[in-house]
């Protein structure tokens, strides 16, 4: 592989194992618009790398979170049946959608998740001590207690994330995040723990259909190898600057970020760049 290649991929999955592990999205919403946009590789191809980079991204952060109690293991594994379900069948499908389709539903989830999570407040169920879940908080110095509500509509939630993850590479962060802090009522800090949880084995779902299928060649597993090592040491960075953020300004980190990256997409669809 040619070294400015490669030199690039590695930059490219440290940022996007940071940026994953800060906001439980996996790095994909990064990876697939510069697969796409620098390296001009059509969006099935880039999802497919994509998601071995989220494996990645996913190992480096859940260990972190789970070991300090962060990351919702119950809710994550009750929501993760309906999300690999979700996951194998949206693998199934990108196969025999075509390209555009898939940005603009890319596209599509990140404005939503956006608008949703800029324009509504957190909210949490229970705060006190009869609460059923806690984790403690380092940035502000307690433990947080809370319930999870609406588990049911969450699972059905999970399961058109899945979908969207395997067709587009995103991981399924992008809706799993707002899914379980807006309706859910899972504090944010926590919510995004347990996505990065929740990522990996969604990613792995829907990567083992992709290599069944043949889309995985020699040179697409380098770029995978090359993205996924340094999105492994990026994950483990970002998972530990989440604990120091507060979780009203990691929502709106969040937001922001995700309307920045709709936007690179929309105009590559667009032909601008």
């Amino acid at each position: 592989m040619d070294p400015i290649l490669l030199l690039g991929l590695m930059i490219f999955g440290l940022i996007a194992g940071i940026m994953g592990a800060l906001f439980g999205l996996g790095g994909g919403i990064i990876l697939v618009p510069v697969l796409t946009i620098v390296y001009d590789l059509p969006p099935a191809e880039a999802a497919a790398i994509s998601l071995i980079g989220i494996i990645a991204t996913s190992v480096g952060a859940a260990s972190f979170f789970v070991e300090n109690r962060v990351s919702n293991i119950r809710l994550g594994l009750f929501l993760e049946i309906a999300t690999a379900l979700g996951a194998i069948c949206g693998a199934m499908l990108a196969v025999f959608i075509d390209g555009i389709y898939v940005s603009l539903i890319f596209v599509s989830i990140m404005i939503y998740s956006a608008i949703r999570m800029f324009l509504s407040p957190e909210r949490r169920v229970a705060a006190d001590e009869n609460g059923e879940f806690v984790y403690h908080d380092e940035k502000e110095g307690c433990d947080i207690r809370y319930d999870v509500d609406n588990r049911v509509t969450g699972s059905i939630g999970s399961y058109f994330a899945g979908l969207a993850s395997s067709m587009t590479g995103i991981g399924g962060g992008a809706i799993k995040v707002p899914l379980m802090n807006l309706h859910m009522h899972v504090p944010m800090k926590a919510a995004a723990a347990t996505s990065s949880y929740m990522i990996g084995i969604t990613a792995f779902s829907g990567a083992i259909v992709y290599f069944l299928s043949g889309q995985f060649t020699q040179s697409l597993l380098e770029y995978a190898a090359a993205i996924s090592v340094f999105a492994f040491l990026g994950a483990v960075i970002g998972s530990r600057a989440a604990m120091r953020t507060k979780n009203a300004g990691l929502q709106r980190y969040f937001s922001i970020f995700m309307f920045f990256v709709a936007a690179l997409v929309l105009l590559n669809i667009g032909g601008v760049i």
